[in-house]
């Protein structure tokens, strides 16, 4: 396993990406110690991230059950009198 510190991570990080991406897994040192691992991603990583749901699919299932709830508040300014009164 190969070390970059953090400030050469920072400085380089096209070049450690660049070494990733051709299988390379680099331990990140911060004053001489570990702090994390950076790693090309599993197979089980790969099937995670093909499940995901895109943002354009995830944000119109939002928009979609907020269209059918009925809302608490007639405005946000509504909303804010209720919580300022709460605290």
């Amino acid at each position: 396993m190969n070390v970059i510190t953090a400030k050469q991570l920072k400085q380089k990080t096209g070049e450690a990406i660049g070494r990733v991406r051709s299988g390379e897994r680099l331990t990140v040192t911060w004053r001489g110690k570990p702090v994390a691992v950076i790693s090309p991603p599993t197979k089980e990583d790969m099937e995670a991230w093909e499940k995901t749901r895109s943002f354009e699919e995830a944000w119109a299932d939002i928009e979609r059950t907020l269209d059918s709830t009925d809302p608490e508040f007639k405005n946000w300014r509504e909303a804010e009198a209720w919580a300022r009164n709460r605290t």
